[in-house]
This record gives C-alpha cells, structure tokens and sequence, in this order.
C-alpha cells in the first residue's frame, strides 16, 4: 500500500492545522560508550535502513487533495541528509540530554525529503552516547516505529519491540455443521454477534462523540507555543508487576494510576479544582495483527476513558482505572473508532481529506492528554556492539494538548517519555519525578499488603 490511509492522512492534516506543531514521534537510545566513529556508524545505519524501503520515500501530495498522498522512491536520497550530530554542552547530564531532545523534536521534519531523521547525541556523562530517531507519524503508530528502530540495532528485528503485543482480536466466525438445523443454527449465533458487535461499536461511537464535545476544566488544554520540554522517567518492571500481582490489574493500569496521581499533584500545587473529567485521556489501542508487523502505516483506534485525578487513595485510585479501562474496551469504544476509519478508507479522499483539515482545525477541549504504552523487548538491544542502556519515548503533542505521556518497557524497566509545551508545563520534570514516586507509592502498598496477609486476615488501612 503506496498510499496513506486516512488515519495516516489525519496527522498530515493535524500537523498542517498548527504551524507550531511537529507531529514526530521519537525513541531516545542511550547507550554505553565510546561513541563509533561517524562513518562506520553511518555505514552500518545505510545498509540496515534497506530492509525497510519507506526510510527511502517521500511523500507526493496529489493537487487540491484530489487523492491520498503516495509514497514514492525519493530518487535523491542522501542518508547524510536523515544523520545528524551534536553534542551536549556540560556536564553532559540527564537534564541536558533531555533540553536537546525537547529542542529537536520541536523542529518539522522536511516533507520534500523521506520523513525521518536520526540524532547522534555525544557528550553525555560516563563516556556514554545516545541517538535519537524522530519518525512522522504519518509513517507509522509506535508499534510500527518500533519494529522499524528495531532493524537499526545489532540484531534487526528478531529484537522487535512489537513482538510482546497484545494483537487485535479478530472476531472468528461459527463453524456450521452440514446439516440444515445446524445451518440454521449457526447463521441465528452469527447474525446475532453481528447485532452484538455493532451495538458495541454504536455505543463507543456514542462515548467518544460525548467525550470529545463535553469541556474539561483543566489548564492542560490550550494553545502550544513553538517550545517543547521533555523529560525521562523509570521504574523497575519487577516492582509493577508485584503490584499488579497484589491486585489483580495489568501493567498498563499502574502506569495510568501512576500518571493520574502525578498529574493531580500537579493541578493541586496550581490550585485548580479537580473534578471527575478534568483528566479525560486519549489511550490508543493498537489494531494491528501478528501479520503486520512489519507494516509501515498506523493501524490504531482508541479509547478516551476519565482517569480519576479526583481520587485520594492511590489504591481506590488504581481499581477505577482498571475497572473504567475495562468497561471502555466492553463498551466498544477501539471497535468503534476502527469502524469509523475503515469506513473513511472507502470514501473519496477529495471529501475526507476536506473533512479532517477543517476537524483538525476546530478547538477542542473534551481531551487533556495523551497516554500510549508500547511493550518492547526484555533483552537487552545493542548497537555496533555497545550496549543499549536505557530507551526513552517521546510523544507528539497537538490539537490544544499541552502533555504527553509514552511508556516503553526496556529490559528489566519501564521507561516514561513525557513531552510537554513549554508555556503549558514549563517543569516537566515534577511531572516525571511525580511518576515515579506514585509507582514507588503503590509498590510499598503493595508490599505492606502481602506482609500483612502473610502474618494473618488483617486489614490494612491505606
């Protein structure tokens, strides 16, 4: 597929509606050193990017949006043109790292040339490097971004980070019998599941239309200025999953508790009032079967649940996140916003690219932020032979978000990417620091918990 669906057309659009915003999608790898040498580094990068033909096309924009824009062999194509070097000025620390990341992912990417770059960043403390890859999200959604960086490193994309996602599910059709009751039978159950699926669809739809039009009172919302602040959070994996152990919810749960806890800590010190739809998140859903990984195009739909920024307690905070993610994904809201853009697919792109250029420009304020995860792998990456020490996400933002969350599992830990307009949060870093503490928070609960039960039937007050 040559052409860009309309999902990957919307974030063209989204990007055209704001002249302020780059709609890239980042990995920040940092890794042990010393640095290679610039030429066998873009050597090895030249010949591993063949494996994957769209780091060599660019777009071509059909006339008044007459059709979908293509993708086509970009017959110039320089790979000194995509790799860059800078250096951190010192001492070279974390914060700096990250004031560089903020910086670059701040800049558009040229639309004459294939839309990607990557960033070699020298200087870091401890004689470590790093490299940074910014990829438009016209590309590809973060699964596909990931298995495209994963054919960067030493072992290519046997190292995938999409290997350990949870993939769409399919709805399977009955098996029908031979015989006529049978037949009967099994056309009453499906006709039945296709009334079933479609009630889902059209109440999600419902949820989403709400979610979308209803305000949330919350300073996060607004305009985004041309600077970026970014900053890195982790956590040990071993440590979130002994929470989820102790109550029963997933990875993706603590993460959210986790990020709504530190954003309510946030509007508090502001000395806004916190009410229950003041944190109504975007949380994309990946859409994408075990047989397109290696598709290079966004194959996600979403969900738009309202994390409970008005809850105390971390543990009752945690249990409605699980239970209002879960009711979301019953309540049809992925299966309703992949319908919708399966159904853009088959209209004419002179009237859907019209329809998103003028979507993307309306104000809205119903969504305060966005929050996507993206397992990755549990062993550790190398890249000419140096060990990949830590990787960080890094989120777009746009369309009056002001934040923007990316979670990533590395190895043994959760890397958290929290990317933030520069007058919307100017101290991002509290964000990230909240992060972590929260997970620290529910991890000595957790802990306390199982002491407890351990010694007897006690209760444990939280």
């Amino acid at each position: 597929m040559n052409r860009l669906t309309t999902l990957d057309a919307g974030f063209l659009k989204a990007e055209d509606a704001d002249p302020r915003v780059s709609l890239a999608i980042g990995g920040l790898a940092v890794i042990e050193g010393p640095a290679p040498e610039r030429g066998a580094l873009m050597s090895a990068f030249a010949e591993r990017i063949r494996a994957c033909p769209r780091f060599g096309q660019r777009l071509r924009l059909r006339p008044f949006d007459l059709g979908a824009p293509q993708w086509v062999d970009d017959l110039d194509f320089d790979i000194g043109r995509h790799m860059r070097r800078v250096a951190l000025p010192q001492p070279g620390d974390d914060q700096e790292l990250f004031r560089v990341v903020a910086d670059l992912m701040a800049r558009r990417l040229d639309r004459a040339r294939p839309l990607w770059e990557i960033w070699v960043i020298e200087g870091l403390a401890d004689g470590r490097w790093a490299i940074l890859t910014k990829i438009h999200h016209c590309m590809a959604d973060g699964i596909a971004a990931a298995h495209m960086l994963a054919g960067l490193c030493d072992d290519g994309v046997g190292h995938s980070f999409a290997r350990h996602v949870r993939v769409a599910e399919v709805p399977k059709m009955p098996v029908v019998e031979a015989n006529p009751l049978a037949i009967l039978g099994g056309l009453w159950h499906m006709s039945t599941s296709v009334a079933a699926a479609a009630a889902r669809a059209a109440q999600g739809a419902t949820e989403i239309a709400l979610g979308l039009l209803c305000p949330a009172a919350s300073s996060l919302n607004g305009p985004i200025g041309g600077l970026r602040r970014y900053s890195g959070a982790r956590v040990s994996l071993a440590d979130v999953e002994h929470v989820c152990a102790t109550f029963d919810v997933t990875i993706n749960d603590v993460a959210l508790a986790a990020i709504t806890e530190s954003y309510r800590n946030l509007l508090v010190k502001r000395g806004e009032r916190l009410q229950p739809g003041s944190l109504r998140t975007l949380v994309p859903v990946s859409m994408r079967s075990t047989d397109a990984f290696d598709k290079t195009d966004n194959r996600v739909s979403m969900m738009l649940p309202q994390l409970p920024i008005d809850e105390e307690n971390p543990v009752q905070r945690l249990r409605i996140v699980h239970s209002r993610l879960d009711r979301s994904k019953a309540g049809g809201q992925p299966q309703a916003g992949n319908a919708l853009v399966s159904m853009a697919n088959h209209i004419p792109f002179a009237f859907t690219g019209w329809a998103l250029g003028l979507l993307t420009r309306l104000p809205q304020r119903g969504v305060v932020t966005v929050a996507t995860n993206v397992p990755g792998p549990r062993r550790t990456l190398r890249v000419m032979g140096k060990k990949v020490l830590a990787v960080f996400p890094v989120p777009p933002i746009a369309m009056q978000l002001r934040t923007g969350v990316a979670m990533l599992s590395y190895a043994d830990d959760l890397f958290i990417g929290v990317l933030a307009d520069y007058d919307g949060l100017a101290d991002v870093d509290e964000l990230a620091r909240g992060i972590e503490a929260a997970v620290a928070r529910l991890v000595a609960i957790s802990k306390r918990r199982k002491d407890h039960y351990a010694r007897g039937p006690l209760s444990l007050v939280v």
